[in-house]
């Protein structure tokens, strides 16, 4: 995985009504996925698992393999995405490297195929079929609708993001080495069979990727085979390699992959620097000058006793502290996550709708899966006293065809307020509908300019 802002009533100024879309089931074989909420979708992605068994005995913990010979499950999962799929991308304008890898794994290291530029079907298949190289297809929910809608969901249940990789592999060949990666992992196998084997992990909950020689791993813990529908769940860090039996079909299963950066120790990582920042504004001590000549010599035993008194202070002001500053993490997440799930070309989603917000209106949050509150210093660089705010940001507006690709810089979509504001969009966030007059704001103004502001993203509605 690579790494890395209505409904019409009886009131003026009508307009579109913003929805989430349903697919038909016209459109394909019927989903036996639950769309109706995030925490729906994952129980019925991993079902007949129920999501407490699952978080209690398998999350971060060891693999599942589900199973399900279910003929509709699999006829479910076989359009998701097909070897007959690849012509019309590859008629899109699809490039080596960005959006496909020709690879074959051959004595245990892993030979990428790759030519130059822009993919051709033909050569792809003429190295498919003579080569018998695997076809890895980078982040297909950027063109597959279904993926999109599966992956939007789960990104609002993990609150994490979510990307995915397509592997396509001739009968009787293996596309990679033995492998861990540093992401949580759920393969859903869409064509053929694929023949599995996965090994204790050498590095538990593993933070980068990293090739495993066969000697080093010993045998494997779990030996089966996927079928179309079977689903296989592994932590980040376990050992893996698969392989499409002889005389059979071509292979084709997607990888689905989250949390990766999202440990503990990366959410610290990602605060430690707004509570260094707040303390050192209260406490002369942390603005003294550390001793002269420290860079230039190795760390004294006086240097790291102070550092650890200084973690201790952090410590006892974190107990205290109401709300928890995010450098990057939380605004890495809204910029770079899936937009909502829609049909059409999705103009609901940043056009403003319904009634136009009032005084005496009640409204309610619209969205709420795809909008993040977050408290950091003024990013303003005209303002010097770089004084607290609320940042809410969102995706209704970010662009699903570079999703997960991590080769663009993406300004946040969002708004800001002053940290005065943060009650009032707390009651907005945790209400089913409020009235706009008992928002706990100071002035009848800052209650419609704060309404209006949100109403304007598309993030709240008149009902």
């Amino acid at each position: 995985m690579p790494k890395k802002a209505r409904p019409a009533g009886d009131g003026e100024e009508e307009g579109p009504v913003p929805k989430q879309a349903t697919v038909e089931a016209a459109c394909g074989p019927a989903s036996p996925l639950d769309f109706d909420s995030p925490s729906g979708l994952f129980e019925s992605f991993i079902a007949p698992i129920t999501t407490e068994t699952f978080f209690k005995e398998f999350w971060e913990q060891k693999p599942l393999l589900i199973q399900r010979a279910d003929p509709a499950f699999a006829a479910y999962c076989q359009p998701l995405f097909r070897l007959s799929d690849l012509k019309s991308l590859c008629s899109r304008g699809v490039y080596y490297g960005r959006d496909v890898n020709v690879c074959r794994c051959v004595h245990g290291k892993k030979k990428v195929l790759n030519k130059d530029g822009r993919v051709h079907f033909l050569q792809l298949r003429k190295d498919f079929d003579q080569k018998r190289a695997t076809i890895q297809f980078h982040q297909p929910q950027r063109f597959k609708d279904e993926l999109w809608r599966i992956q939007e969901k789960l990104e609002c249940f993990f609150g994490s993001l979510v990307g995915s990789n397509v592997y396509i592999t001739p009968a009787g060949a293996q596309g990679l080495p033995p492998h861990y990666d540093d992401v949580e992992v759920f393969i859903l196998q869409l064509e053929g069979e694929k023949r599995w084997r996965l090994y204790q992990p050498t590095v538990p909950l593993a933070r980068e990727y990293s090739p495993e020689a066969e000697d080093r791993i010993g045998r494997p813990t779990h030996e089966f085979t996927l079928k179309p529908g079977d689903l296989l769940y592994f932590p980040r860090g376990t050992i893996h390699q698969a392989a499409t039996p002889e005389g059979l079909a071509h292979s084709t299963h997607v990888t689905i992959s989250t949390y990766q950066s999202s440990s503990w120790g990366d959410f610290l990582l990602d605060t430690i620097s707004g509570l260094v920042f707040d303390a050192a504004k209260a406490d002369v001590a942390l603005r003294a000058g550390i001793p002269r000549q420290l860079l230039l010599v190795e760390t004294t035993a006086v240097a790291t006793r102070r550092l650890s008194g200084f973690l201790r202070m952090l410590a006892d002001r974190l107990e205290g502290t109401k709300e928890l500053p995010s450098a990057d993490m939380k605004k890495d997440f809204a910029v770079n996550r899936l937009p909502p799930y829609y049909t059409g070309d999705g103009a609901e989603l940043v056009t403003p709708g319904g009634r136009f917000p009032g005084l005496d209106s009640t409204v309610r949050l619209q969205f709420r899966d795809h909008a993040v509150l977050t408290v950091g210093p003024d990013q303003d660089p005209s303002d010097e006293t770089r004084e607290k705010m609320v940042y809410v940001y969102h995706s209704l507006k970010n662009r699903r065809d570079t999703h997960m690709m991590g080769n663009e810089e993406t300004e946040p979509h969002g708004l800001r307020f002053p940290l005065s504001h943060m009650d009032a969009l707390k009651q907005l966030w945790n209400s089913s509908a409020i009235s706009v007059k008992d928002l706990k704001l100071t002035t009848d103004e800052e209650k419609q300019n704060l309404v209006l502001s949100l109403w304007t993203e598309c993030l709240i509605q008149v009902v």
